[in-house]
């Protein structure tokens, strides 16, 4: 291959990736959210799980990538299918690390709740950090606001008065997203002291810390102890929007801290950047909702077809794309899970 037509084959791999992959990644959360929005009520999280990564496993395969599951449903010995290290795509394109979360939001599919969604993030090879399956501490806040407000040590009292001052406002004016768990007991008694307002949201932070940078949701701060995989996730989206977040491992037993060996991370006390979580310079994002939630409507099923809402995000461009899709799903031959 001569010189030109390396330079034309690397313009080409560029192109495929910061446009036409990126809107790719939208057939593949629809097809998780429509196969995952059958089971919307029905009680049954595992089943919702497992035709939500079936779904998305068979979508992904159609890509032209060779695609590294980096954020995923576990090691091998713990998920059948988009387990950590599992390759997908058709094994000809460029090569591409993958976090994910077909269903974010188990429990809230199977209940009927608000905010799940159906999740993939892309990037070049070794822009994700291989995070344990264990929890993060984590503080997110959307764009335009000086990251250095962010601590997670500090009395949260003094973070939103910062916040505050930033944004030109009082406390009072400030809500704040935390998960609904009695670990957060002291959290949300101290941000209730300072005066903000409070969201309590039952699951789902990724679509919590998104929510920070879309002022129509109201959400002004994201704080609190959750999965460190959707920590990667949410850093994805933040470095498409222009939000920022620090995290910090959390291990409570020592088979958590050998995972977390075995994925190269020595210092367990390290505060996670975003830039740390997700390198800035070429990741796509992309989230369907499965049940309507502030950010994105649900699924919307009917006879022979569905409406699907999707986000699609680009860190290079900072291009944010609103896809709202009409499905035939008698054409769909493709997908019988859906």
């Amino acid at each position: 291959m001569t010189l030109a037509q390396k330079a034309d084959d690397m313009t080409d791999k560029e192109t495929y990736m910061d446009r036409n992959l990126a809107l790719e990644l939208a057939r593949v959360t629809e097809a998780a959210a429509l196969a995952a929005s059958k089971q919307v009520g029905r009680g049954d999280k595992v089943e919702a799980d497992q035709v939500a990564v079936d779904a998305m496993r068979d979508a992904l395969n159609s890509l032209h990538i060779q695609g590294r599951i980096v954020i995923g449903e576990g090691e091998r010995d713990e998920a059948p299918m988009l387990y950590i290290g599992e390759e997908v795509g058709d094994g000809k394109g460029p090569r591409i690390d993958i976090a994910l979360d077909p269903l974010e939001g188990t429990d809230i599919t199977a209940a009927g709740g608000p905010n799940a969604l159906a999740v993939v993030a892309m990037t070049d090879e070794g822009g994700f950090l291989n995070a344990p399956d264990t929890y993060m501490d984590k503080i997110a806040i959307g764009p335009g606001i000086d990251p250095n407000i962010l601590d997670l040590d500090a009395p949260i009292a003094d973070v939103l008065a910062k916040l505050a001052k930033e944004k030109g406002g009082n406390i009072d004016d400030l809500t704040v997203c935390i998960l609904d768990r009695p670990r957060h007991a002291d959290l949300i008694q101290a941000v209730r002291e300072a005066g903000a307002r409070i969201n309590l949201i039952g699951d789902g932070d990724v679509s919590a810390v998104i929510a920070t940078t879309d002022p129509d949701t109201g959400i002004d701060l994201y704080v609190g102890n959750g999965g460190a995989p959707e920590g990667v996730l949410a850093a994805a989206a933040l470095q498409c929007t222009g939000g920022a977040m620090l995290g910090r491992l959390v291990f409570h037993t020592d088979v958590e801290r050998e995972r977390a060996d075995r994925w190269g991370i020595t210092d367990l006390n390290k505060i996670y950047t975003t830039d740390d979580l997700a390198k800035p310079d070429n990741v796509m994002f992309a989230a369907t909702g499965v049940t309507d939630g502030s950010m994105l409507r649900g699924v919307r099923r009917y006879p022979g077809g569905a409406k699907t809402s999707t986000i699609v995000m680009r860190s290079k461009s900072g291009t944010v794309r609103r896809i709202e899709a009409t499905h035939n799903l008698r054409r769909k031959t493709w997908l019988k899970s859906i």
